[in-house]
């Protein structure tokens, strides 16, 4: 089916930001959720939106009103599943006709990885709704190496527990480009994608791509499981640092290393590799100039 009106959770911030642009290129009307006060002015000009918060199921339904798709972005926080079912459920008592939802790579009910165990349990319920529904499962995220970028900015260098294991990892532009796509046009209900890169690098190799988009040296070093986990803490709450340590032990093991045609084959052009993303995001890798005082 085709949708004309698409309710973006999560759309000021990471992927959500991205949605709301590439949905209004594919000539969609887009009212955007947003939670602060404040961050509506980050949204395009023209944009519609709403005031909702997903613990507030009164704003929620309020925002629903009208739309007849929904993008569910998932929350970074330690109930999101209970979050996202309850969004999907007022989603379906609204009369939404169309949901797509974010997942990740390798969702599934028996994962060692908590938030890929999260996933599928909200796969699974959208699933009993009964209402048009498309699952986008993406890798890891380049956008995600930017938590590397102060380590990399300071001392040209960045640690993680994955060994030698390669990861298809996948430019959130491109999964952006895929969410419009499935609004856009029919055909993809009860469809799930695996939304990967159009290679599976290893953190050696992503150390050498930023190597030449800044023209500086760029390391990488493996740490310990137990390393990686203590370097994580402080940085963000426990329950999230736990979560990344377990997808890290889940990418170290090889489970994300397959690459996927889909995106290629749904946008109709290559996925984004990391060369371009390293160019595209140098600045954010490269210290900032000191300037010559004479």
């Amino acid at each position: 089916m085709k949708t004309s009106k698409v309710l973006v959770t999560g759309a000021t911030r990471g992927i959500g930001a991205l949605v709301v642009p590439a949905l209004r290129a594919r000539g969609l009307r887009v009212r955007a959720m947003v939670r602060t006060p404040g961050r509506e002015k980050t949204l395009p000009e023209g944009v519609e939106f709403a005031f909702a918060d997903l613990r507030d199921p009164k704003s929620v339904a309020a925002a629903l009103h009208g739309v007849d798709g929904v993008f569910l972005n998932s929350p970074s926080t330690p109930d999101a599943v209970d979050l996202q079912i309850r969004f999907a459920d007022l989603a379906m008592r609204a009369g939404v006709s169309q949901l797509v939802l974010l997942s990740q790579y390798e969702a599934r009910t028996n994962s060692r990885a908590r938030f890929l165990r999260w996933h599928a349990a909200v796969e699974a319920h959208v699933r009993t709704l009964g209402l048009e529904h498309t699952v986008l499962r993406p890798n890891l995220f380049m956008q995600g190496l930017l938590r590397f970028s102060s380590a990399i900015r300071a001392n040209g260098a960045f640690a993680a527990s994955i060994g030698a294991a390669p990861v298809s990892l996948v430019d959130t532009r491109d999964i952006a480009d895929v969410a419009a796509l499935v609004f856009a046009e029919p055909g993809h209900s009860g469809r799930t994608y695996s939304l990967t890169g159009p290679q599976a690098v290893t953190h050696g190799e992503i150390a050498g791509a930023l190597s030449v988009a800044t023209g500086r040296p760029v390391t990488f070093t493996d740490l310990s499981v137990t390393a990686f986990a203590a370097s994580l803490r402080g940085v963000m709450p426990d329950w999230q640092a736990a979560g990344l340590a377990e997808d890290y032990a889940h990418y170290a093991r090889g489970e994300a290393a397959r690459v996927h045609p889909d995106v290629a084959d749904l946008i109709g052009r290559p996925a984004r590799d990391l060369a371009g993303f390293a160019q595209d995001f140098a600045g954010a890798f490269t210290p900032p100039r000191v300037p010559n005082h004479v």
